[in-house]
């Protein structure tokens, strides 16, 4: 029997009403089950790779370093430039004497000032001690003629001749023992500055000798063959022509290329589980296609700004290599590396939309199998993170359905934003945050 096209599309709009049908429960009413996105709960394979950036150092280096000995400071006037090859005894750093050469001439000058005070105080002191020796000479002899010719006869001589008489002797006396009191304190006084004296001398003689040692060791030779390597300071700066360096300062180094490793920064947010031993990959930003085993020997016990100002902080991690390639590596060169801090066979996880902060408690929306409209809040314990995934310690079981938003949430409304401007409807640094 013949159908008429009217018939077909009457049949066509039924079919279509028909499968309209048959998805709306799918796509689920307004707060229905189907309307809530959900995720079932299973074990798989986990890994943890923290990216981090540095450089390559060599393990054993011989450190170029300021004299010691010598007081400083001084100004580097010239240094060999940064990388070169260099041979035992060659002059790889010069000071500019022109600082030391001026303490030189001070310290000079200042010895030939103490001497010239020094005879000076000495003719002076003699010319005074010789005249106080006079006046004690003359008053002696006063005392002498005074005690001879004393006027003690009462028939001869008037009482204030007698009393002036006594007068004359007492003042001869005390002249006399005044005289020899100064020249005692005279003698005193001069020896106590012939002794400031000395050691005017021989401090500017002390500073003379440095000053000379000083311009013996302008000249910095390389302890042995190898590359020099400039040392740079915190901003990663080396250091340069009219510098002022202290003794002992390390200024350059000659590393042994024969055996590197690898200083890279850690994010503070990422360092969780950031332990000796743990492995991890470098390769070289001038060779990326080389990758290089490795593991991690050492970690900075708090984390610090890389760049003044700030309030970014790292933790410098030291890589051990397991081989190193003396024709690729060389000091200072950029590396890229990756650690692995946390490795599972078998983990429960689930995406980090799916957990949520309730009550200062972390939980997921589990759904009940009975009920197939209803989710139930559960407490979970939570283990380390990655790209999108948590590891849940506690609370779930493979196989368990869970809500990928808020259920209680109409499905128009947005999502809760973290502070860092993420949809994700964890607390800040809840998920996955590494456990110190």
């Amino acid at each position: 029997m013949r159908r008429s096209p009217r018939l077909w599309l009457a049949l066509a709009a039924a079919a279509a009403v028909a499968g309209l049908g048959a998805l709306l429960p799918l796509a689920g009413s307004f707060g229905g089950p189907a309307a809530v996105p959900v995720h079932a709960v299973e074990k798989a394979s986990f890994e943890r790779r923290v990216p981090a950036q540095g450089n390559l150092k060599a393990v054993h280096a011989t450190p170029i370093v300021v004299p010691v000995g010598v007081p400083g400071p001084f100004r580097i006037g010239w240094i060999a430039q940064d990388g070169i090859r260099v041979k035992a005894g060659e002059t790889v750093i010069r000071f500019d004497p022109s600082e030391i050469e001026k303490r030189l001439v001070e310290a000079d000058d200042r010895l030939r000032e103490s001497r010239l005070q020094m005879d000076k105080e000495s003719t002076t002191a003699l010319a005074e001690l010789n005249r106080l020796q006079r006046e004690a000479e003359l008053a002696r002899l006063e005392l002498d003629n005074a005690s001879q010719f004393q006027k003690k006869d009462a028939v001869i001589f008037s009482r204030g001749e007698i009393i002036e008489s006594d007068i004359d002797q007492t003042l001869a006396r005390e002249r006399e023992e005044h005289a020899r009191d100064a020249r005692r304190t005279r003698e005193r006084l001069s020896g106590t500055e012939r002794e400031l004296l000395g050691i005017q001398m021989r401090e500017a003689e002390r500073k003379i000798a440095q000053a000379r040692a000083a311009l013996a060791a302008l000249a910095v030779a390389a302890p042995h063959d190898g590359v020099l390597v400039v040392a740079r300071d915190w901003q990663g700066n080396v250091v340069r022509v009219g510098d002022n360096v202290w003794n002992g300062q390390t200024l350059a180094e000659i590393p042994d290329l024969a055996l590197m490793e690898a200083e890279v920064f850690v994010l503070e947010a990422d360092a969780g589980g950031l332990t000796p031993g743990k492995p991890a990959t470098v390769s070289l930003e001038s060779n990326p296609g080389v990758v290089y085993k490795a593991k991690i020997a050492r970690t900075d016990a708090i984390a610090k700004p890389r760049l003044p100002g700030s309030p970014v902080q790292y933790f410098s991690v030291t890589l051990e290599l397991e081989r190193t390639d003396p024709k690729l590596m060389k000091p200072g060169q950029r590396v890229r590396a990756a650690l692995l801090l946390d490795k599972r066979a078998e983990a429960l996880l689930v995406p980090r939309q799916a957990v949520f902060e309730r009550d200062g408690r972390m939980v997921v929306y589990r759904r009940e199998r009975k009920a197939e409209a209803s989710f139930v809040p559960v407490p979970v314990e939570l283990g380390p993170s990655g790209a999108g995934r948590v590891v849940v310690e506690k609370g779930l079981k493979a196989g368990d359905v869970v809500a990928l938003r808020d259920p209680a949430r109409p499905a128009a409304e947005p999502p809760e934003q973290t502070p860092d401007g993420t949809a994700a409807p964890v607390a800040p640094g809840a998920v996955g945050a590494p456990a110190r």
